[in-house]
């Protein structure tokens, strides 16, 4: 019989049971001259699954990262469940899971030795930490490479190792930076059970990606992201607006629409 994880329960100290589950305000990241993020407010409610989508560029892994204390804003404030993420840091960070784009891991490290060692900077006492690690090795199907070293992993099998890194210490809140990346359909349906299961026992995901099925299958939220700042947010019907949501998203960021002009040596 398959283990199943046990991710999302009950109240985590530390958390403000009053504050949603992320709220960004006035964020702002200039590298030289190109502004990157231009004064994005967003908030997400505790306990929803919200979508970030926009195009290449918009600004959203750079938001995800001032979100979640990777990097540093030149203005503005983030919150994790009411905790400051720079001015709290560590109260903060004991309540998000982060799976950022392009994560590095400790690659000599196994993938059991992985989440024991993370598990044990976390605080969990070594068989919490072990215990843990096993049930999600076995949910993500990973078990059987967990004494491959991280090295030797897949693009897909390094996307569901950094998945369960950010479940390990049970956080209230999930940041996903394009988690379905490279990952075979059978694991896709996978995570999306255990994302599934963790909104419904009251923690709350966040996930950027470019899929606009995946995001209208999983989310119920969304917001809308280009050029650096939202062009909108809200509940996905609402931003829909009786559309398709690829349909909405090209109508907010102003895509080209029609054929490609020029390529005729395509068709020699």
């Amino acid at each position: 019989m398959r283990a199943t994880a046990r991710v999302g329960q009950g109240p985590r100290a530390g958390a403000d049971e009053g504050a949603p589950a992320l709220r960004l305000s006035g964020l702002r990241k200039r590298f030289g001259s190109f502004v990157a993020v231009d004064g994005v407010d967003l908030v997400v409610p505790r306990g929803s699954f919200y979508g970030l989508v926009g195009p290449n560029g918009a600004g959203k892994t750079t938001s995800l990262s001032m979100a979640v204390g990777l990097l540093r804003p030149d203005a503005g404030s983030s919150a994790v469940l009411g905790a400051d993420v720079w001015s709290d840091p560590v109260r903060a960070k004991a309540l998000v899971g982060v799976l950022p784009d392009g994560m590095m891991l400790p690659e000599r490290l196994t993938g059991r030795e992985l989440l024991h060692h993370l598990g044990r900077l976390r605080g969990l006492p070594a068989r919490t930490a072990d215990d843990r690690a096993e049930e999600l090795l076995a949910v993500l199907e990973l078990d059987g490479a967990e004494h491959t070293p991280v090295i030797d992993y897949s693009t897909g099998m390094r996307k569901k190792i950094g998945l369960a890194t950010a479940l390990l210490h049970a956080p209230r809140l999930l940041v996903l930076d394009e988690p379905f990346e490279a990952v075979d359909p059978v694991s896709a349906a996978t995570i999306r059970a255990i994302l599934r299961r963790f909104t419904a026992s009251g923690g709350s995901v966040v996930l950027s990606s470019h899929v606009m099925a995946l995001v209208e299958q999983l989310c119920d939220h969304v917001g809308v992201i280009a050029h650096g700042r939202v062009l909108a947010a809200g509940p996905v019907d609402e931003v829909r607006a009786g559309r398709g949501l690829e349909e909405a998203f090209v109508d907010l960021v102003g895509a080209r629409r029609g054929g490609v002009e020029g390529l005729s040596w395509l068709a020699s």
